[in-house]
């Protein structure tokens, strides 16, 4: 198998030759790394040694190390290069002016997990604006959607809960590449900075991260394997609940539970153990750090077993359901303030929709919820289709 080539590989072994004598940005972290480990900013800086003039983070830092939502960076100097390093999820999540004075030309070179909920995706829609705004070109450096980039699934964000978790009306798992993502929002949602891409080679549309032969540098902290971005699009429900995503555990968002959580009866309504595509394995864990830290919380852990078959999105909906049936009187949605949204539900703000979650509230069945949002979902797959970039 040939192993696919990123962005970042294609820019240093052949750069464009407009990026010569240019002041360079480039917005990447921890995962911005080639086949062999390096990381973008030593590259570009040894390639372009006078021109890197300032590095730029998303969620989580620079080096990834925050751990939850809404825990902010700050500003620093890169302790390797000694240039400025701002941040995108600190004071501002929009960059200002003095922010791009520094540059001339802003790469973009980040690992996106996917699903529309992935602040990376609207941190790089708020540069393409700030570029637009203030006179600057962005280069995206293109990387693989780690859960393929065929398979499209879920409602269509309704704009009445457009967060930071969700910017365009687009679904849950929107099957695109970050660079391809680029193009939807610059020229179908009307940004129209200055924008350039560089492509992949032998990236397919078919394939899982696994199938790269790339290394997992884990994007943020609590997306650690594959296996763990794979389940995120569902598994990012349960931020907007009382029960247990995993996270302080191992294996966060693989890992769902609460110390009220009866296993056995949360099977029985779903029928047993086995999910499209995944089997759920009955488990106890005791989170270190975030919800119910430091108890034993009761729930499972999903093993996929047919990531073809797999379904993230539709099989949490129906385990939120089963839990919302079971446990009625423990069961929880979260309080407001999620990702800097202080009146809505955080659970309406992830779901993109209010009455997706009335209706599982009242235990209208999935299927007949799915077919709700099956028109708009062909509509996105039809627009989406004219930014393909890759076979």
């Amino acid at each position: 198998m040939v192993s696919v080539q990123t962005g970042l590989e294609r820019f240093i072994k052949t750069p464009p030759k407009w990026v010569l004598g240019k002041r360079l940005g480039l917005l990447s972290n921890q995962a911005s790394v080639d086949k062999e480990f390096s990381h973008a900013r030593e590259l570009i800086y040894k390639h372009f040694p006078d021109n890197l003039k300032a590095l730029y983070s998303p969620q989580h830092g620079f080096f990834a190390e925050k751990q939850d939502n809404m825990i902010e960076s700050c500003d620093m100097t890169d302790p390797v290069l000694q240039i400025p390093v701002f941040s995108l999820y600190g004071q501002t999540r929009v960059p200002y002016r003095e922010m791009l004075d520094p540059i001339d030309i802003l790469i973009i070179d980040l690992q996106d997990a996917g699903t529309r909920v992935y602040t990376f995706i609207y941190t790089m829609s708020f540069c393409l604006e700030a570029a637009k705004k203030y006179g600057k070109k962005v280069l995206v450096l293109d990387r693989p959607n780690p859960i393929n980039g065929i398979t499209v699934e879920g409602n269509c964000l309704s704009l009445d809960y457009s967060s930071f978790v969700g910017r365009y009306p687009i679904p849950m798992r929107h099957g695109l590449t970050i660079g391809e993502l680029s193009l939807l929002f610059n020229n179908h949602f009307g940004i129209g900075c200055d924008l350039e891409l560089l492509p992949m080679k032998n990236w397919k549309r078919t394939m899982y991260f696994t199938d790269t032969r790339l290394p997992w540098i884990p994007p943020s902290p609590n997306l650690p394997t594959p296996a763990s971005a794979m389940v995120y699009p569902g598994q990012v429900l349960w931020e907007g609940t009382n029960i247990s995503e995993g996270r302080g555990t191992t294996q966060p968002f693989e890992l769902f539970g609460a110390p009220f959580i009866n296993t056995e009866k949360i099977l029985s309504t779903l029928g047993g153990n086995k999910i499209p595509g995944g089997h759920l394995r009955q488990t106890v864990f005791e989170p270190t750090s975030n919800k119910w830290k430091n108890q034993s919380c009761s729930g499972f852990q999903i093993h996929i077993t047919d990531p073809d078959k797999y379904r993230p999105y539709i099989t949490t909906l129906k385990l939120l359901q089963a839990v919302i049936a079971c446990h009625k009187h423990r069961f929880e949605f979260t309080s407001p303030p999620y990702e800097y949204e202080y009146s809505k539900l955080p659970i309406d703000l992830i779901i993109g929709d209010r009455k997706i979650r009335r209706r599982i509230e009242k235990l209208d069945k999935i299927d007949g919820i799915e077919k709700s949002w099956k028109n708009k979902l062909d509509d996105f797959k039809k627009i989406s289709s004219k930014f393909h970039l890759y076979k």
